[in-house]
């Protein structure tokens, strides 16, 4: 694996780690040359299912892209890296066994996944995320989620 702070390919494994039921290993590495260190992560190759979007185009799973909207509704939250990455391994199972029959599943599935999954961790990064993914029209649609989540908290 090549360094990333100098570019060096020899590197040495100090620590493994399982994750996501053993369907996915991080593995910290210390480069030979200059001593830094870094993480990788090895994940089994399963064949690519599509997402279907609203307006009916059909793209590949983007594992990436799934990261990036969690990250930004987790922005500045109390949650750690290692939450993130399970959080989106989970989405990525779930979506994987819903699609299995047609190699496909809806956006709006997806969404709903992240959203009850981020309901259970952090519920600003629930709103955050549920008024870009609901496209709230007005003040009055966010205020109301913003009480219905509320009142599921308590």
């Amino acid at each position: 694996m090549r360094c990333p702070h100098c570019g060096a390919v020899e590197d040495k494994v100090i620590e493994s780690r399982t994750l996501a039921n053993g369907e996915a290993i991080r593995r910290r590495r210390e480069c030979v040359s200059c001593g830094y260190r870094f993480t990788s992560y090895e994940r089994l190759e399963d064949k690519q299912f599509m997402v279907v979007k609203r307006d009916g185009r059909r793209d590949p799973f983007d594992r990436d892209k799934l990261e990036r909207g969690i990250e930004r509704a987790l922005e500045k939250r109390p949650v750690s890296r290692m939450q993130i990455e399970s959080l989106v391994n989970e989405i990525e199972d779930a979506s994987a066994i819903i699609s299995k029959g047609l190699r496909e599943i809806d956006s709006s599935v997806i969404g709903d996944l992240v959203l009850e999954r981020l309901g259970g961790i952090d519920k600003v990064a629930y709103i955050r995320f549920a008024s870009v993914y609901r496209h709230f029209e007005n003040l009055d649609e966010f205020i109301r989620e913003i009480h219905r989540v509320g009142e599921d908290g308590e």
